[in-house]
């Protein structure tokens, strides 16, 4: 028996046909087209909009923000990863590095690149790749097997 006719049974105990039909031919399309492919559209339909700028943002103020940043990156293995290499190296690293770390969590529109170019799965570009990706390639590798299935705690 397939998904179709799984949902078709299921569904028609509900009132009304026409959801019965709109919902038969809604999971056919699903069952029967899955394997077809849709190419995106040349242009994006979208703008992902830059942050403001933040030249004159102080560097106690910019190293908070990216504690925070580096916890909310919606994908849970940046999370981890980022937030106890914050947590271990923020307060050593250099106006420089701070810098760098800044356009690395806040240039890719992709945190899979980030999760990928730190676990050495694929090459970092030239331009991320600086003392600050070293450092989260070494962290990341996790040589003292340190635990970290949860987030430091905020100070």
């Amino acid at each position: 028996m397939n998904f179709a006719n799984i949902i078709s049974r299921h569904i028609s105990k509900l009132p009304g046909k026409s959801l019965l039909n709109t919902l038969r031919v809604t999971a056919y399309d699903r069952v029967s087209f899955s394997t077809d492919v849709i190419d995106p559209p040349e242009e994006p339909s979208f703008i992902i909009p830059r942050p403001k700028s933040r030249e004159n943002e102080p560097l106690e103020q910019r190293k908070a923000r990216l504690v925070y940043q580096s916890r909310k990156r919606g994908m849970l293995e940046n999370d981890l990863l980022l937030s106890t290499f914050v947590a271990k190296h923020l307060d050593e690293l250099t106006e420089q590095q701070v810098d760098d770390y800044d356009k690395l969590i806040n240039g890719p529109s992709n945190d899979w690149d980030i999760y990928y170019w730190a676990s050495e799965v694929k090459p970092t570009p030239e331009e991320y790749d600086h003392e600050v990706m070293k450092m989260l390639k070494l962290h990341c590798k996790n040589l003292n097997k340190e635990s970290r299935i949860r987030q430091p705690d905020l100070s």
